[in-house]
């Protein structure tokens, strides 16, 4: 979980390994404040949301929207090579996101429901339905226009 919210906020790997490690420290030192009101997840990926936010505002760091970090790329058999090729263009699809869609989009795809990313994010139900149907408008015009069929 720590790994997706990094690829989802930063572009290349060593951006990636340093927005983790900051996750970590900041989990670790906010474990004090973990009162027991939700669940364990839930805390975990508000801190980790959190954190990214604030690390992206702080270093200032922009995103090169052309340039792939060959790093990141698995040049496996064909299907595997398929797969990480979708999986690569979807990340830098997401990063062109805002910083509220991003963190949808992450609620999305670990499984919380739309009463939870509401609940997370501070927002009602609905509004996080309207919010995350609108990020995955965005999200299909973005790999449309970056040339990758839909």
């Amino acid at each position: 979980m720590l790994h997706k919210v990094s690829k989802m906020y930063m572009d290349n790997f060593d951006d990636q390994q340093d927005l983790f490690q900051e996750i970590v420290c900041q989990l670790w030192k906010a474990y004090g404040s973990f009162r027991g009101e939700s669940q364990f997840s839930t805390w975990m990926y508000r801190v980790a949301i959190n954190t990214a936010i604030v690390f992206l505002k702080k270093e200032k760091r922009k995103v090169d929207k052309y340039q792939i970090a060959s790093e990141n790329i698995r040049y496996d058999d064909g299907d595997s090579a398929v797969k990480e090729s979708q999986i690569e263009h979807f990340y830098r699809a997401v990063q062109k996101l805002g910083k509220i869609d991003k963190a949808i989009v992450f609620y999305q795809l670990e499984g919380f429901s739309h009463k939870e990313i509401g609940e997370n994010l501070g927002i009602t139900e609905g509004n996080a339905r309207v919010k995350l149907n609108r990020a995955k408008e965005k999200l299909k015009e973005i790999i449309k226009n970056q040339g990758y069929g839909l």
